[in-house]
């Protein structure tokens, strides 16, 4: 009986050992993740070589980034990629749109049944290939929104820091702390550059190349002027906030007045395809000579490209820029 307790409760013993160790790695990984994430901010978009003894970005380039480099589309792909909020590297970019490419390619070329599968298994690859640009492109738009929408309550947090007391670069971290992510975020980035030694011109500079918005151009250059002229910065901020409000307040208005157009835009974009598809399921052969003719083929691909230009130019009409 004695043996049995010795032993279970040398396993738990063991087992309390272990998930010990586990947990201190577990917490040493997260720390030393969290600093290479602040040692990275402040050496991308620094002029500075000497801190590129931990991260060296040329030297742990791949083929393809150097690829990417050489024709110039690096750095805006990598520029997307930040401002889309995701963890892709260019490689993995790259991988993405080639399995994409490769799928698409493979199912029409077994699916198609007719002549010259692989011109349209090509095709369709490009056109798929394309997916994860378009993915990122519409990450990037919705996180710019969410930050865009976010930054008149951190300009207000921040300047209510000031005007209790608190210096500049703690209030940073004080919004960087209370605000929700994306914005927190980039507010940590920005008190990490600071706390690691970097001027603040480079610092919002970098902010600003992270978030590139107007509004936050106006607060890089509004910190800076306050620092070289002086001034009360809260009030500036506090201003600053309500000009933003208010700017927000006539996109609103913008977008009700041409909700028409919009809507006028889908419709007739739509109503083509409603109309042919009804056509389909209710007569099935009567589009037949239309598709089977070459003039009727032609007729289809102009109407289709008309429809194309039609929408852009009344999107161009009711685009309002605010």
């Amino acid at each position: 009986m004695s043996s049995i307790v010795v032993f279970c409760f040398l396993i738990i013993l063991a087992m309390l050992l272990f998930s010990i160790s586990f947990g201190l790695r577990f917490y040493e990984s997260q720390r030393r993740r969290k600093l290479v994430s602040m040692l990275r901010t402040v050496t991308t978009n620094g002029e500075e070589t000497h801190v590129n003894l931990l991260i060296d970005p040329e030297s742990k380039q791949g083929g393809v980034e150097d690829l990417l480099k050489s024709i110039n589309l690096a750095e805006r792909l990598t520029a997307l990629l930040s401002e889309s909020g995701l963890d892709w590297t260019p490689t993995r970019f790259v991988i993405n749109a080639a399995m994409s490419f490769l799928v698409a390619f493979t199912v029409v070329c077994v699916l198609s049944l007719r002549t010259a599968p692989v011109l349209r298994g090509f095709a369709a690859g490009c056109i798929c290939s394309a997916l994860p640009l378009l993915y990122a492109r519409k990450k990037r738009g919705a996180r710019l929104n969410e930050l865009e929408s976010q930054l008149p309550d951190a300009l207000d947090f921040l300047s209510r820091s000031m005007r209790a007391g608190h210096a500049f670069s703690i209030s940073l971290e004080m919004v960087g702390e209370e605000i929700h992510d994306p914005l927190g975020q980039e507010f940590r980035a920005l008190f990490n550059e600071l706390n690691l030694g970097a001027s603040l011109a480079r610092a919002l500079a970098s902010f600003s190349q992270r978030i590139p918005l107007p509004d936050v151009r106006f607060f890089a250059s509004a910190v800076l002027l306050q620092r070289q002229t002086g001034g009360n910065l809260s009030e500036i901020l506090n201003r600053l906030s309500h000009i933003i409000r208010e700017r927000f307040r006539l996109k609103g208005q913008v977008k009700a007045a041409s909700a028409h157009g919009r809507m006028t835009a889908t419709i007739l974009t739509l109503l083509p395809i409603g109309t042919l598809a009804g056509l389909v399921l209710t007569s099935p052969g009567y589009l037949d000579p239309l598709l089977n003719d070459p003039t009727g083929r032609r007729l289809i691909a102009l109407g289709i490209m008309a429809q194309l230009v039609g929408n852009f130019f009344i999107r161009k009409v009711i685009r309002i820029k605010v």
